[in-house]
């Protein structure tokens, strides 16, 4: 079985894999019903807008039929355990996709229940599928991901985590974090990605001010300040975070920058409004690549049965 919990499940020839595939799939590239006969449960304790859309939508467009679970449909929240759950739930479906925003544990302990893929379409360490979405971005755009300078600025929160354990596999990429000081990246994240930088010839780095910020990007990132799901430990956090905004000052040194957004976002607060609706952004392009993204990962897990 295939599964998709964190990208660092995934070697570099699946992960390069995976985001060609939605590249092409964003090119028009669908040949036929590759997932007939599939059936996909998707489940999201948590709110989605853009995620569970693109797996709903891309379940169906490779042909496989959907069973949809919200937060309260399942008997988890009468006490059934997550091992009975996931056995119950692995002979019966093909394919879970999952949004908790816990612990990525439950989602391995479903993972291991039995013939069951099983997806994380995001959990409180990790949004990986948001990486892949990022990284289809990139090819789409640029061609390619080898090179290219990136700059993500906010909390280290689980897209950063995705990103950073994605982008530092990449031979040539040059990643830059600038996250407000006690909201930076976990440190088993850090040393992960800091070991992979130096394996593949990528720079990595993570800084906690706004100083010195790099000249000559291609991309300038950010996530909304408040994550879903989680809360902030400290009253005075937007205090803390305020001088991270992403604002048209920040591109007088990288003109040719272009700016993502993984979505929601909260304009006036992690990004102004002429930077979000300007000519540089392709937060909304991005978000339609999460589509691509999520069939190329469900096509992946089903070519593994």
């Amino acid at each position: 079985m295939r599964h998709l919990i964190s990208i660092s499940d995934l070697t570099d020839e699946d992960l390069h894999a995976i985001v060609a595939r939605a590249a092409l799939f964003g090119a028009g590239g669908l040949d036929g019903r590759p997932l007939e006969g599939a059936i996909a449960g998707i489940y999201f304790r948590r709110t989605s807008t853009r995620t569970r859309t693109a797996f709903s939508a891309g379940a169906l467009r490779l042909g496989a039929q959907i069973i949809t679970f919200g937060p309260d449909d399942l008997q988890l929240n009468t006490g059934e355990s997550t091992e009975d759950t996931g056995r119950v739930l692995s002979g019966m479906l093909d394919l879970l996709v999952a949004r908790t925003a816990d612990a990525t544990a439950e989602l391995r302990a479903w993972s291991s229940a039995g013939p069951m893929s099983v997806v994380n379409a995001m959990s409180a360490e990790e949004h990986p599928t948001q990486a892949l979405a990022d990284l289809a971005t990139l090819v789409r755009h640029f061609g390619r991901i080898e090179g290219l300078r990136l700059l993500y600025v906010g909390e280290g929160n689980n897209t950063a985590a995705a990103l950073a354990l994605a982008l530092t596999r990449y031979p040539g990429v040059v990643l830059e974090l600038r996250t407000p000081p006690g909201y930076g990246l976990e440190p088993a994240i850090l040393a992960t990605a800091a070991a992979q930088a130096s394996s593949s010839g990528a720079a990595f780095t993570e800084r906690h001010d706004m100083e010195g910020v790099p000249e000559e990007l291609d991309v300038i990132y950010t996530t909304r300040w408040q994550t879903t799901g989680t809360s902030k430990p400290t009253p005075d956090w937007r205090e803390v975070f305020a001088p991270f905004q992403v604002t048209s000052a920040l591109w007088n040194s990288s003109p040719k920058a272009v700016f993502m957004h993984d979505l929601p976002a909260h304009r006036g607060e992690e990004v102004t409004a002429e930077v979000l609706d300007g000519p540089a952004s392709v937060a909304f392009a991005q978000a339609e690549n999460k589509l691509y993204s999520a069939m190329a990962a469900l096509e992946w897990c089903w070519a593994g049965r």
